[in-house]
């Protein structure tokens, strides 16, 4: 792949390696390497997409969007969120709709999850890549739509 993929923080909080998602499949960049944002705990928030692209995927705790090189870039919301069935989740775009990076995807409001005790690290993975091809950026933490890392 010519350059690299820049990709941006869905949503503002504290910067998080893989490594220490507490979901073993993120963890173990088994679906694609990335980092993770916690945001600022019992806070709504917007989702913004990572990259610009297609969504080809759209449910209401994780979406997938293509962009032009025809990577996947998944942002998970939380950690066992689906379990909550789209409680707190309000969805904003459709699955085929184009976004800019940036644009908002989705509003959050974590109350439920969080009185069932899930972590609302969001996980955000280029599907299928390998391992630790993420540069995530130095700091801990990131604003909605800066940088979070660049794959090469």
């Amino acid at each position: 792949m010519a350059g690299s993929l820049r990709v941006h923080a869905p949503i503002g909080g504290a910067v998080i390696q893989l490594a220490d998602v507490p979901d073993p499949v993120f963890a173990g960049q088994m679906v694609g390497s990335g980092a993770a944002v916690e945001p600022p705990a019992g806070v709504a928030f917007d989702v913004v997409s990572p990259v610009a692209g297609k969504v080809v995927k759209m449910l209401p705790h994780a979406f997938v969007v293509v962009e032009a090189s025809g990577l996947g870039v998944l942002t998970h919301v939380g950690i066992d969120t689906v379990k909550l069935k789209g409680e707190g989740f309000k969805v904003l775009v459709a699955q085929g709709d184009v976004v800019q990076a940036g644009e908002p995807v989705m509003h959050v409001d974590p109350t439920a999850a969080l009185a069932a005790g899930y972590s609302m690290v969001s996980p955000v993975v280029v599907l299928d890549t390998k391992p630790d091809t993420a540069n995530v950026v130095d700091g801990g933490a990131v604003t909605a739509g800066e940088l979070l890392f660049t794959l090469h």
